[in-house]
């Protein structure tokens, strides 16, 4: 019998493989990082024994939620500006908010709170776009989760560089930093084709070529932004990018709200991902991404709640949730975006998305031991009949018990174990008093 540092037992593994693989009275090995094997319990019992063993009884067991875009920190600007236009929204509050507020100890303290809020509702993996990413990447590190986070450049100054150089300087030296770092990865992250130069978006590009990092870029959130970008380039915004060399399968387009059946077909030949984020989309009145289009014509595409000032939680259940709802109501079919399409985007499709199906999204041997644990032993999730179902339509983050990530376990019983809640929330708010303060100012 081989001895490994977890079993968890009892539980219905939900496995997301090909085959949609489920296992009633299942178990999970975990050994070091990996999951050592999957299977029904009492064959695991026979060759695996638990330096812990973990019940899962009336439980789901599953892999951990991707978050496939957000800005973390900015948890510290939570309902800042709500209930207006997305280029309002940007210019007018978001901008000016950051040139005052953002600075390292921002960018640590908002992306511990994000890590937090994640875990509690059961992701485990995030990409994020931000400012000081050096400061995400040591909270995320810290709070034990897997990332893959990039520093948003811009043909303007940011709170981290003056110039383009600086903030391409920067990023490379963030690439070279977390290079060997378990859980930490960079990808380079032009902010917009309405906020990058041609100059800005090749040197990005070149920089992620050398190092083989994925780019990710916000493209065609709304109607106004494909009318500027069509009168900027004198063509489509995805036509300019695939003539500038920047279409291939380490291209992450975030929202493509605007994409049309022929930029489809491009993203389609061209191996290019997109993360979805309808309820950002929704609020800000930017449109409803053509996703059913996308997935038909074979297109990789996750899920996302991009970042607390337009969401305004990073809840990946309520995501999905709102995914599946608003697809059916825009086609007039109920059909469309079904429970299981949709927890794939969450997951396994997520891990592809961002380069890291390899890695995690599905409980294989081999893998990495990134799962949580639901539990159903709750009125809301009373009687079940269909997995998929429950966790689209019937779940909440809270219903998550216990997180693992990389073979650790970060959260046992809704207790968080490498993050200090409560101090995370308290720096936070003191954050809050000088944004308030700065824009009284």
């Amino acid at each position: 019998m081989r001895e490994v540092d977890f079993v968890i037992s009892g539980g219905t593994v939900l496995v997301m493989d090909e085959k949609n693989s489920m296992i009633p009275g299942g178990a999970v090995a975990i050994d070091g990082t990996k999951i050592a094997a999957v299977g029904k319990f009492e064959k695991i019992a026979l060759e695996f024994r638990g330096r812990r063993v973990i019940d899962a009884r009336d439980s789901l067991i599953m892999p951990g939620l991707v978050n496939g875009h957000t800005h973390a920190a900015m948890t510290c600007f939570r309902g800042i500006a709500d209930d207006m236009a997305l280029m309002d929204w940007l210019n007018n509050f978001i901008f000016p908010a950051e040139a005052k507020n953002v600075n390292p100890e921002l960018a640590y303290w908002g992306t511990l709170l994000a890590c937090a809020e994640m875990i509690k509702a059961g992701t485990t993996t995030f990409c994020d776009m931000y400012i000081f990413e050096d400061e995400a990447a040591q909270a995320a590190h810290q709070a034990g989760m897997r990332c893959l986070l990039g520093e948003v450049l811009f043909d303007f100054p940011s709170p981290n560089f003056r110039t383009p150089e600086e903030g391409l300087v920067y990023t490379e030296r963030l690439i070279q930093k977390w290079a060997d770092d378990p859980l930490v990865g960079i990808l380079v992250e032009p902010h917009a084709l309405y906020t990058c130069s041609p100059a800005l978006l090749k040197d990005a590009k070149q920089l992620a070529d050398r190092y083989q990092v994925p780019v990710g870029l916000h493209l065609l959130e709304n109607k106004s932004e494909k009318a500027q970008l069509q009168e900027k380039f004198c063509r489509k915004a995805v036509s300019f990018l695939k003539d500038i060399g920047y279409l291939d399968e380490r291209f992450i387009a975030f929202h493509g709200v605007c994409l049309d059946e022929e930029d489809i077909h491009i993203f389609a030949g061209q191996g290019c991902k997109v993360i979805h984020n309808p309820e950002s989309n929704m609020k800000l009145a930017s449109g409803v991404a053509p996703v059913p289009d996308m997935l038909k014509h074979g297109v990789t595409v996750g899920l996302g709640t991009d970042g607390c000032a337009s969401n305004n939680n990073l809840d990946l259940f309520q995501e999905m949730d709102t995914a599946a709802k608003l697809h059916k109501v825009h086609r007039l079919d109920p059909t469309v975006m079904n429970a299981e399409t949709v927890l794939k985007m969450a997951t396994c499709e997520g891990a592809k998305a961002l380069g890291m199906g390899h890695l995690v999204g599905c409980l294989k041997p081999g893998l990495k031991a990134d799962l949580i644990i639901l539990g159903l032993n709750k009125p809301h999730l009373t009687p079940l009949y269909h997995a998929y179902s429950h966790l689209v339509y019937a779940a909440g983050g809270a219903d998550v018990d216990t997180v693992f990530i990389n073979g650790k376990l970060v959260m046992e019983n809704r207790q968080l174990l490498t993050i200090n809640e409560k101090e995370a929330m308290a720096r936070v708010r003191d954050i809050a008093v000088q944004v308030k303060k700065s824009f009284e100012n």
